[in-house]
C-alpha cells in the first residue's frame, strides 16, 4: 500500500500500527521517531520499526505517509520540524482526539503537495509506551477521518482503504463535529473520572487503604480510565476546551436534577433515568463495541 510509512511517536497507538503494518504488509519499510533514547532502543529491540531516528526529519524523508502520533499540544512543533523532508504526494495524518486545532497547528507547516488528512482511531487502553501495543487494538474499532473541504479525495479513500485494512470501520466527519461527539463520548467522562478518584482520595474520614481495599466495581474502572497518560490529557482538554466546557454545562445540569430526585426520592424519575441509560449500554454492546461478559471481560 506504501513504500514507506514513518511513525513520529511510538505509544500505544504508534506501536500499535507498527504490529498491525506489519502483520496486513502495508508498508515496504517502516521508519520511527522518539524523543527517548529508551524508547528507541525498545523499538527496534522489538522489531517495531525498520529504523529509528532522533530527529523526527530524518524519520519522515522520502515516505509517502506519515502518521503524527504525538500529544496534539506537541503537533504544530512537530509539523514544522518535519515540513522541510516532506515529499511531495506524500499524506500526512494524525491520531489525535480533537481535530480543529490539529488542523490550525498543522496547515501552515505543510508544503504544497502535500495532503493533510486528519484521523483519528478509536481504540486504546490505559497503557502506553512501545511495549504496550498490538496488532488487534483497531479491530472493529472505528476510526474517524476529518477530511478538509479542498482536499484530493483519492488521498483520503487510500487513507480509509489503510485504516480499513488495520482492521477499523471507517467514518468521515467535520472538524468541529467530531471534537464535540469525542468531548461527550471521551474527554468529559475522562474528566469526571479524574475528578472521581480525587474526590475520593481528598475524603478526610476515609483512608486512601479503605478507598484501595473496598473498592467496589464502578470506582474500580474509574480508576482505570483515571490512569490514562497524564499528557496526553492535559493536552486534549487544553485544545478542545469549547466543546468540553459546552458539554461539562449540560451534564452539571442533568447531575442537578438527579441530585434533586435523591433528595426529595423521587423514584420514578431515577428508574427512568437508570432504565435508559442501562438500555444505552446494551446498545453499545449490540454495535460490538465492548463485550457483555461478566466484569466487561476484562481481567481483575
Amino acid at each position: 500500500m506504501f513504500d514507506k510509512i514513518a511513525l513520529i511517536g511510538l505509544g500505544l497507538i504508534g506501536s500499535s500500527l507498527c504490529h498491525v503494518i506489519r502483520r496486513e504488509g502495508r508498508a515496504g519499510k517502516i521508519t520511527g521517531h522518539a524523543r527517548s533514547a529508551e524508547t528507541r532502543a525498545t523499538a527496534l529491540k522489538i522489531g517495531l520499526v525498520d529504523e529509528i531516528f532522533e530527529d523526527a526529519a530524518a524519520a519522515v524523508d522520502g515516505a509517502d505517509l506519515v502518521i503524527l502520533c504525538v500529544p496534539v499540544g506537541a503537533i504544530g512543533t512537530v509539523a514544522e520540524a518535519i515540513s522541510g523532508n516532506l515529499k511531495a504526494g506524500a499524506i500526512v495524518t494524525d491520531v489525535g482526539s480533537v481535530k480543529e486545532t490539529v488542523v490550525r497547528d498543522i496547515s501552515p507547516h505543510l508544503p504544497d503537495g502535500v495532503h493533510l488528512v486528519p484521523g483519528h482511531p478509536i481504540a486504546g487502553t490505559e497503557h502506553s509506551g512501545p511495549e504496550s501495543g498490538f496488532s488487534e487494538l483497531f479491530e472493529n474499532r472505528w476510526c474517524i477521518l476529518t477530511p478538509l473541504p479542498d482536499g484530493d479525495e483519492a488521498t483520503t479513500q487510500k487513507l480509509e482503504a489503510f485504516w480499513i485494512a488495520c482492521g477499523s470501520n471507517v467514518e468521515r466527519m467535520e472538524v468541529a463535529h467530531h471534537d464535540l461527539v469525542l468531548a461527550i463520548t471521551s474527554h468529559v467522562p475522562h474528566l469526571i473520572a479524574y475528578n472521581i478518584v480525587m474526590t475520593a482520595k481528598h475524603l478526610e474520614d476515609v483512608t486512601d487503604s479503605e478507598v484501595i481495599k473496598f473498592s467496589a466495581a464502578g470506582f474500580r474502572d474509574f480508576t482505570r480510565i483515571a490512569a490514562s497518560d497524564p499528557t496526553m490529557w492535559r493536552d486534549v482538554f487544553l485544545n478542545n476546551k469549547h466543546a468540553v466546557l459546552e458539554i461539562l454545562g449540560r451534564f452539571s445540569e442533568d447531575l442537578a436534577a438527579l441530585q434533586r430526585a435523591v433528595r426529595w426520592g423521587d423514584g420514578d424519575m431515577l428508574f427512568d433515568l437508570f432504565a435508559r441509560s442501562r438500555a444505552v449500554r446494551r446498545g453499545i454492546v449490540e454495535a460490538g463495541q465492548d463485550t457483555d461478559a461478566p466484569d466487561f471481560g476484562r481481567r481483575s
